[in-house]
Parts: structure tokens; C-alpha cells; sequence
């Protein structure tokens, strides 16, 4: 394998061009830099650099060796990044959806921050399922089945759906019977089809047509303004319900087909941080299930 510094004074004269603009960056001399990439040429029996008036060139093996010594470099830098994440018990990354954030985790951390003032917390929004291997993350609030076999996981709660609306939907003048759903305007979500709360309710109309939302957040804020019906999880309109901001129709709710879980790395689930976050989080659910 080439020595590391050769690779290091390579990397350089590949990214400027020039060996003198790699030597000022590495406090090396023009010749010390020149003599690394020899060697690392003569090692790998190719020429990686041509010649271009008073510049440098790649060679299509150059270029090649350097995207990989760049990709190494990252992999290596987000390791050594990772190391200190999980060595250090004061920070606390979170990797949630940004609806469930939005609409049940980020109105209720005001209270974990007053618990835990030492526990500096980091909130990633993200709708992709993060690598931990690869990402400075923590713990992760995920819908799923539980079926992450290289993760601690914890089933947290379930969830039902049900139809909702504002207060004012329709002049005020809102359904009190099944059948009267399809001819309203009803909002849709990526995901979460209406057709199995139709089947529950015994009617026969087909998924409606519309404006598509592509997560909940936006799906409920449109059902607040007004502009129609959303089918809602419980977990994502229990405080607008609670405050009038939207009303629930019917009693019939069908069951979410995932439910949610608290994921990390194994060797984190027993840290400190960890532990206190996943406490506090039963705290809030015990709450919610008593309202």
C-alpha cells in the first residue's frame, strides 16, 4: 500500500494543479512534494501527472486515484467525527420525519430541555432513513414495523386514522353521515389512501382525485385553512383537536398499518443520553394516552 504521505501530497497537487500550491499548503518543499508523487508513481508502475505548459494535468489513472484518495479522506473524516459524537455524553442528535417534528416531538421538547439542561440536543429533519454507520446521529424516532436488524429498537405507540377538518370547512356545514364524504373535497397524502377508511365505512367510492400533499404537516395545515377534508393520524391533530383548530368526524378510526419506534446503534442504547431521552419520551406518551 503507498505510504500516507505520498497520497497526502498527491491528493494536494491534484486538487490546485501544482505541486509549488501543494507544497504552501502542506509547509513541504516544492521538491519534497515532487519527490512524494514520484515515489507514489514509481509505486503504482503509472503516471499520474502530465506536463501542461507551467501547469499539471491528471491522467485518466490520476484522476481515478484521486477520487478515491477524496472519497477515502471523507470516509475517514466522518469516522474520526463519529468517534467524538459518541464519546461526547453532552449532545444528543435526533433523526426525525419533519411532520412528526413539527406536530408532536418539537412542541414537547421545551420539557426534555428544561429536565436536562446539560444535554445539548441536535434535531435532523429528514425524510430518508439515516445511516448510522455513516451519519453523526444518535437515536432516530421512526414508522415502521421494527424490522431493523442491525439497531436497537423500541416500539413506542401505535396510531389510528380518522377523518378531519376545520371548524369552518364548508360554511360550518359539516358531514353526519358516510355517505356524504365523497362529494366533499377530500385532501390526499402520500401513503395514506383513503380507500381502507372507505371500506371500514362500508362505502363504495373510488381514492379521490386532487392536490396530493407529500407529508402530514402540509396535509394539515391545508385541512386548517379550510380547503377540505384530510384523513389524519391521531398522533399528528391530537393538539389542534384539543384546541379547536380542527374537529374530528366520526367515531370510526382504522388502525395505521406502522406504528412508532425509538432506533439507535446498539452499543448507544445503554448511554446515558440515550436512556434519559427515552425516559422522558415515555413520560409524554403516558400523558397523551391519558388525555
Amino acid at each position: 500500500m503507498p505510504a500516507f504521505s505520498a497520497l497526502r501530497a498527491f491528493e494536494s497537487a491534484a486538487r490546485h494543479n501544482s505541486f509549488s500550491r501543494a507544497a504552501l499548503e502542506l509547509h513541504l518543499t516544492h521538491g519534497a512534494v515532487g519527490h512524494q508523487v514520484r515515489a507514489l508513481e514509481a509505486s503504482l508502475g503509472v503516471q499520474l501527472f502530465t506536463r501542461v505548459g507551467r501547469g499539471l494535468e491528471l491522467t485518466p489513472e490520476g484522476r481515478m486515484l484521486a477520487e478515491r484518495v477524496r472519497a477515502a479522506w471523507l470516509d475517514i473524516a466522518a469516522a474520526a467525527q463519529d468517534i467524538s459524537r459518541r464519546a461526547n455524553a453532552s449532545q444528543l442528535t435526533i433523526s426525525v420525519v419533519p411532520s412528526f417534528a413539527a406536530r408532536w416531538l418539537v412542541p414537547r421538547l421545551g420539557r426534555f430541555i428544561e429536565q436536562n439542561p446539560d444535554i445539548q440536543l441536535v434535531v435532523q429533519t429528514t425524510s430518508h432513513l439515516v445511516d448510522f454507520s455513516r451519519e453523526a446521529v444518535d437515536v432516530g424516532l421512526r414508522m415502521g414495523n421494527g424490522n431493523w436488524p442491525d439497531l436497537w429498537c423500541e416500539r413506542l405507540f401505535g396510531d389510528v386514522y380518522f377523518p378531519v377538518c376545520a371548524p369552518t370547512f364548508n360554511q360550518g356545514k359539516l358531514p353526519e353521515k358516510y355517505s356524504e364524504l365523497p362529494a366533499l373535497h377530500l385532501l390526499n397524502s402520500t401513503g395514506e389512501p383513503w380507500m381502507p377508511w372507505f371500506v371500514a365505512a362500508g362505502l363504495d367510492a373510488p381514492e379521490p382525485r386532487g392536490v396530493t400533499y407529500s407529508d402530514s404537516h402540509s396535509l394539515l395545515q391545508a385541512a386548517k385553512e379550510g380547503q377540505g377534508i384530510a384523513l389524519a393520524r391521531q398522533t399528528m391533530v391530537a393538539d389542534d383537536l384539543q384546541r379547536g383548530a380542527l374537529v374530528r368526524l366520526f367515531s370510526l378510526s382504522i388502525p395505521s398499518p406502522v406504528e412508532y419506534y425509538l432506533v439507535c446503534p446498539p452499543a448507544l442504547a445503554q448511554t446515558g443520553k440515550v436512556q434519559r431521552f427515552r425516559a422522558w419520551l415515555r413520560e409524554e406518551i403516558k400523558a397523551q394516552e391519558s388525555v
